[in-house]
């Protein structure tokens, strides 16, 4: 694996601590070779993403190669985040997966009409979530080619 890869940045928007903590360790357990960031809500992401408040200092929020996106979060939720990432000509290219508990129909549509490159729902069981931790980093980690970017 060349070194570019071992540098990749994932940002999850995770309110809950418990949900964050699982995904940061089936990560792990997948041994997946990512540095993992984490926003608590919307506006945190946008922050982030955008080099605002706490997040200024370039090295406080590299630019993520991915977004895991939570839907159900305070302040703004996932959905208005997304909207606002995949509308912004400097954002839009980052690929987002809605990792949510979700179970609506209508949730699933709503986020590929704005712009979602994915949408994937928890499951309950630990090991089951690991596997799709390893499918989901190994295809947007390891397999496609994700586009350049800069990080001024």
């Amino acid at each position: 694996m060349s070194d570019d890869k071992r540098r990749l940045i994932t940002l999850i928007a995770e309110d809950d601590d418990d949900d964050f903590l699982l995904t940061k360790e089936a990560f792990e357990e997948s041994r997946l070779v990512s540095e993992i960031y984490r926003v608590r809500d919307g506006e945190e992401l946008m922050a982030f993403l955008l080099r605002r408040d706490r997040f200024s200092a370039p090295a406080s929020a590299p630019r993520p190669a991915l977004i895991l996106l939570d839907l159900n979060m305070p302040r703004k939720d996932g959905r208005e985040a997304l909207a606002e990432i995949k509308a912004h000509p400097d954002l839009r290219q980052i690929p987002v997966v809605i990792l949510t508990t979700s179970k609506a129909e209508e949730d699933v549509i709503r986020t590929y009409d704005l712009g979602a490159n994915s949408f994937i729902r928890k499951p309950v069981d630990f090991q089951e979530f690991i596997g799709i931790c390893r499918t989901l980093g190994a295809y947007w980690l390891e397999v496609v080619q994700l586009p350049p970017h800069s990080e001024n």
